[in-house]
């Protein structure tokens, strides 16, 4: 947490001084509109911004805050008793949760250091990367000792709900600070169902924050930060090191290759920092978490699990592994042309969207809180509050399915839950929900006069020292006169490449 921006390195003033125009979402969807009768109905024409201690990001942090509770809870059923007494009654209640079991379970409980002891029984270290395992570590120092082992697992979750929590705060502050003129977007993060839902399932939200700072600090053009904080993401979680993919070819489409380098050696040097004392150390139980990953079968919330549950010779995990990476290959080659043949370069926010989406539609395994990788990410694609909507619906329902299926595989002769084709129809429906969004974010990319932030008047508000750059390199149609739809202009104003758009940073020559 100590690698996050502090306080000082974010504005405090209500509007920013350069963007006066804070972009208003009653005002351009209807959704938003719609919704906004519940408090009072959509924002005048003569309402006063920034007069108020009421700002956009004080009121969507005590929305997350308040979303995160509801979230505690609905684990409730399963703080005072599922988690200990019955096999299925945690899945009746869709109240799981790795935190109080991983207590005992990975030698929190008994004081074994993470990657240097080996444990008892079938996992012989820890399989986290090395900064949640610190994360846990910390949390398992600030539960008191002695005691009912319940108790103290008990104990154990509050205190990780209590850290992701200001790990929640932080994402949406991060994502309502990112794009200057839509802070209001950050509400899409705070008010999604699955956030809610998932936050204290396991210690995903710590890269999420990581990463979600990251993005925040490429935004503000300050990419060393960004490499720094990418680099303790990829040191909690594996996903974020994704991010790195597309910004390379964006810089190299906008000739920004010094910012691209000062972002690569913060992200190596800050993952060395973390990880070469353990690796020096500990090797084998560093290695865990790799060895783990690569040997782990096909498992749940995965398309590769209907295909294996499904044939009557499914293919072995090495298949698996080898064809989930010539898919993610092929998305990356997509994502690729997508980047250089675009009519104007896409968005740093959109590729980030589609590359990790890629990534969780192609592995082997989809837990339940994978979603929150994409939450902040689709929140900064496409601020649509009908398409998120759309989307988030599909993955309530996948988070449902997924714990009445285990009800149903743990209940015995009684089958209380869902059978398997009714689980393989909730993996559909979030393998379709995801597709859904990430359809919309390349015709969006395709497509510029139909995306909700470059029709606001913008043209990369998360790019950072991309937005409202010149190309340096392009492809195919991209390398003529690009047509903008001046047909479409009347539904906003459009941005060509060169010019500053409102709170734009200027073009930085030979970047």
């Amino acid at each position: 947490m100590g690698g996050m921006p502090s306080a000082e390195m974010m504005p405090t003033s209500p509007v920013d001084p350069v963007d006066p125009a804070v972009v208003g979402p009653t005002r351009e969807d209807e959704v938003a509109a719609v919704g906004s009768e519940l408090i009072g109905g959509p924002l005048g024409r003569r309402a006063l911004l920034g007069t108020s201690w009421w700002t956009p990001v004080r009121v969507i942090a005590l929305v997350m805050l308040g979303m995160f509770a509801l979230g505690m809870v609905q684990k409730f059923p399963c703080y005072d008793s599922a988690w200990f007494f019955g096999a299925s009654s945690q899945y009746t209640h869709a109240c799981y949760s790795d935190v109080p079991h991983l207590f005992q379970g990975r030698g929190f409980a008994d004081g074994l250091v993470p990657y240097f002891d080996r444990l008892p029984g079938d996992m012989d270290y820890l399989e986290y990367p090395v900064l949640t395992g610190v994360f846990m570590e910390v949390a398992s120092w600030l539960t008191p000792g002695g005691g009912a082992m319940q108790h103290r697992e008990q104990v154990y979750w509050l205190v990780n709900s209590g850290m992701l929590m200001i790990c929640a705060a932080f994402v949406a502050v991060c994502v309502t600070r990112t794009h200057r003129r839509r802070p209001w977007d950050g509400l899409l993060v705070a008010l999604a169902p699955a956030f809610a839902l998932t936050a204290t399932i396991n210690w995903d939200l710590l890269a999420v924050a990581l990463t979600a700072g990251a993005m925040l600090m490429w935004a503000r053009e300050r990419s060393l930060a960004f490499g720094v904080l990418l680099g303790l993401a990829t040191a909690a979680k594996l996903y974020p090191v994704l991010l790195l993919g597309p910004l390379l070819l964006l810089c190299w489409r906008a000739g920004a290759w010094r910012q691209f380098r000062n972002a690569f050696m913060g992200t190596v040097v800050a993952w060395l920092a973390v990880n070469l004392p353990v690796l020096l150390l500990a090797p084998e139980g560093w290695a865990k978490f790799y060895t783990f990953s690569q040997e782990r079968g096909v498992d749940f919330g995965s398309f590769w699990l209907i295909l294996t549950q499904q044939m009557t010779n499914p293919p072995d995990t090495a298949m698996v592994n080898t064809l989930a990476m010539v898919l993610m290959g092929a998305a990356c080659v997509g994502i690729a042309v997508l980047v250089f043949t675009a009519p104007r370069r896409p968005r740093f926010a959109q590729l980030a969207f589609l590359v990790v989406a890629a990534f969780v539609l192609t592995n082997k395994v989809y837990s339940p809180q994978y979603v929150l990788w994409l939450i902040p990410l689709a929140a900064l694609a496409r601020p649509r509050w009908r398409d998120f909507l759309i989307w988030q619906a599909c993955e309530t329902a996948y988070f449902l399915g997924i714990w009445m299926y285990l009800a149903y595989t743990t209940s015995g002769d009684k089958h209380r839950g869902l059978p398997m084709d009714g689980y393989h129809l909730a993996i559909a429906v979030h393998l379709l929900g995801t597709l859904y969004l990430c359809a919309l974010v390349v015709r969006d990319a395709l497509l510029p006069e139909r995306d909700p932030v470059r029709r606001s008047g913008d043209d990369d508000p998360s790019g950072g020292v991309l937005d409202g750059a010149k190309d340096a390199f392009v492809l195919g149609q991209a390398a003529h006169p690009p047509r903008h739809a001046a047909h479409a202009a009347r539904r906003g104003p459009q941005v060509h490449w060169g010019v500053e758009a409102p709170g734009a940073a200027q073009a930085r020559p030979g970047e």
